[in-house]
């Protein structure tokens, strides 16, 4: 009975919380470069990127909401950054899939500044969005009995009207990096945009036409050199789509500790819903991230076992001696 008050809780929270936000979200926004922003393919200093992530949430409560995001991004000669990416989110109880993927190709050619090192990306990014549910994992209300519980082979009269949907998707973005040698402050940031074909939602009520709403983010901050060593990178994030809002604030530190070795540690805020600390260590081209959420908002009162954790791994095909063309996009 305790596990059904929780999710009964979380049902009435959530529905008052989450407004229309579709997409999922992610602590280490900056590990999963094509989801955030087209504009930062190929904003590496390297030849070629390879990430992953990994997020599990809410797995005291139901069944674990699960996302799991994969992209791949590399420089051209010829002033082009190419990028494809998927991503794969599992939601509950229900059965829910959430699946898209696309390819991406951003012009990195703005370049300015004493010495070009200042520079901006636009990238375009086109791909697909597929969804589905599994009827077989539904529980409707006339297939309960009061004595029994629920019967699952009692037919409903409940139907789902349509339980898979797939439509073409279309986003972009610009990115700005600041990758002069001899600043002790460089600035990045961006902003982006997805869903530009507002592609239609099919699984609202029959005889209303539902879309999915634009989603907007800003992103930013600094990598500030304290010594030759140790850098603070400050950072936020603004995202919105439809009536919902997410805003994110951070910093972290970066510590060398040699030519192969790296680590960093820090805090983000997900402000009124999580506190999320989290570690990272760069060993040569790969750099594993971890952070967990730790839920504060009414949702995390309300129902116990809300928190959440995600792993990031990123590998990248740095070359030795190669001046950096600009500011590679922050670790997390």
């Amino acid at each position: 009975m305790k596990k059904y008050l929780h999710i009964v809780l979380f049902l009435l929270v959530i529905g008052k919380e989450a407004d229309s936000q579709v997409d999922p979200h992610f602590s280490q926004f900056y590990a999963n470069p094509l989801w955030l922003n087209p504009g930062m393919a190929g904003v590496i200093d390297g030849g070629m990127r390879i990430s992953a992530i990994y997020r599990n949430q809410w797995n005291q409560v139901m069944v674990p909401f699960t996302t799991r995001g994969f992209s791949m991004d590399f420089q051209t000669n010829k002033n082009l950054n190419i990028g494809a990416s998927i991503l794969n989110q599992q939601a509950g109880n229900a059965g829910y899939n959430y699946n898209t993927g696309g390819i991406t190709v951003a012009y990195s050619g703005m370049r300015f500044g004493t010495e070009k090192e200042q520079q901006v990306v636009i990238g375009i990014q086109a791909g697909f969005i597929s969804r589905h549910f599994d009827p077989a994992k539904f529980q409707f209300g006339d297939q309960w009995n009061p004595v029994t519980g629920f019967v699952p082979s009692t037919p409903s009269a409940d139907q789902l009207a349509k339980t898979r949907a797939s439509s073409l998707d279309l986003g972009a973005g610009l990115s700005y990096m600041d990758g002069s040698k001899n600043k002790s402050v460089r600035l990045f940031g961006g902003f982006s945009a997805f869903h530009l074909t507002k592609p239609e939602d099919p699984f609202i009520s029959a005889g209303t036409k539902s879309y999915l709403p634009v989603r907007f983010s800003v992103h930013g901050g600094a990598r500030i050199s304290l010594t030759d060593n140790f850098s603070l990178i400050p950072n936020l994030l603004w995202m919105k789509q439809g009536s919902a809002q997410e805003k994110m604030a951070g910093v972290y530190g970066d510590y060398t500790v040699n030519e192969q070795t790296g680590v960093m540690f820090g805090l983000n805020y997900r402000f009124k819903d999580a506190i999320s600390p989290f570690a990272g260590l760069a060993y040569g081209p790969i750099v594993l991230g971890v952070s967990y959420d730790i839920n504060n908002s009414s949702l995390g009162k309300a129902v116990p076992g809300t928190n959440s954790l995600e792993i990031s791994l990123s590998w990248i095909n740095r070359k030795s001696g190669k001046p950096l063309r600009y500011l590679s996009c922050p670790r997390f």
